[in-house]
C-alpha cells in the first residue's frame, strides 16, 4: 500500500484566531491541486476551535500540539484529549523535542500521551528526537531505537494504523540547516526497521514517518525523494501560507517522480 505523504505545519506559540482563519482560507484552494498530499496544520489549544471551523469543507486537517494523558480530573492547565477530539481535531503532536527539552517530558510521559490520544480517537504524531550529545554511531542508534520502543509500549497492531512517527534531529530545529537527506533517510530506515521488529514488516511498511528540522521549500524536494521519508513536520517556514503551499506542491512532485 502506498503511503500518503504528509506536510504538517507546527505553528508552535504563534498566531491569533483571526490569523489562523486567514491562513486556512489562503491555502485551502491552492492545495486542492495536490490531492496526493495530506495537509495538516497544528496550532495552540486556544486556536483549535477557530481552526476546525475554518477548515470545514476543505482538505486541510487540524492537529493539536499537545494533550495530557488523562481525560478529566484536577489537572489545572492541562488539555484533555477527549475535549480535543470532541472539537473535531484529527491529529496531535506527542513528544516534540521542545516538550522534551523545555518541559522535561520523559519517554514514559510520551507513551502515556500517545495511548491517551489513541484511546480518544486522535491520531498521534509521535516525535522521536536526536540529542546532539549522542556523538558516537552506537549511542546515536541506541537513542533512536530506545525512543521508538518506549513510545510504542502498549500500542496494539490495530492501533498502529493511526500512528505517525516523526524524526527530529534536535540540532537542526530552528538552526536553518536541515540534516542531509541521505542521513535523514538512514535514521528513518532505522526507525522503520525497529517498528518491523516490534510488530511485523507489513505494519512497518505501511507506517508513515516524517522528518522535521529546518525544512523549507529550498530543501523539501530532496528530502521527500527519500524512500523512507513520508512527509515533513515544519516549524518556522510554515508560518507563511505561501511557503506551506509550496511545500505541499514540492512534496507532491517529489513523490510523483520517485
Amino acid at each position: 500500500m502506498a503511503r500518503q505523504p504528509i506536510v504538517m505545519a507546527n505553528w508552535k506559540m504563534n498566531k491569533l484566531p483571526e490569523d489562523a482563519r486567514t491562513y486556512i482560507e489562503s491555502v485551502a484552494n491552492a492545495i486542492t491541486a495536490y490531492p496526493s498530499v495530506e495537509p495538516i496544520l497544528a496550532g495552540q489549544d486556544v486556536l483549535l476551535q477557530s481552526m476546525v471551523e475554518a477548515a470545514k469543507g476543505t482538505a486541510v486537517e487540524i492537529g493539536a500540539e499537545n494533550v495530557y494523558w488523562k481525560e478529566e480530573g484536577a489537572y489545572t492547565g492541562e488539555t484533555s484529549p477527549k475535549v480535543v477530539a470532541d472539537l473535531g481535531v484529527q491529529y496531535v503532536i506527542i513528544g516534540h523535542s521542545e516538550r522534551r527539552h523545555y518541559f522535561r517530558e520523559t519517554d514514559e510521559m510520551v507513551n502515556l500521551k500517545a495511548l491517551a490520544a489513541l484511546r480518544n480517537g486522535l491520531k498521534p504524531i509521535i516525535a522521536i528526537d536526536e540529542q546532539i550529545q549522542t556523538v558516537s554511531n552506537n549511542e546515536h542508534m541506541h537513542w533512536i531505537v530506545n525512543q521508538v520502543i518506549e513510545a510504542l509500549k502498549g500500542v496494539t497492531p490495530e492501533q498502529m494504523t493511526d500512528v505517525v512517527l516523526a524524526f527530529e534531529p534536535t540540532q537542526a530545529i530552528g538552526s536553518g540547516t536541515a540534516m542531509s537527506a541521505d542521513m535523514a533517510q538512514k535514521d528513518l530506515y532505522l526507525i522503520r526497521e525497529t517498528v518491523s521488529d516490534m510488530f511485523n514488516p507489513e505494519i512497518a511498511e505501511d507506517l508513515r514517518i516524517l522528518y522535521g528540522g529546518s525544512v523549507k521549500p529550498e530543501n523539501v524536494y530532496e528530502i521527500m525523494r527519500q524512500h523512507d521519508i513520508d512527509g515533513v513536520l515544519v516549524g518556522n517556514s510554515a508560518l507563511d501560507p505561501d511557503n506551506f503551499i509550496e511545500l505541499v506542491k514540492l512534496t507532491h512532485e517529489a513523490k510523483k517522480t520517485n
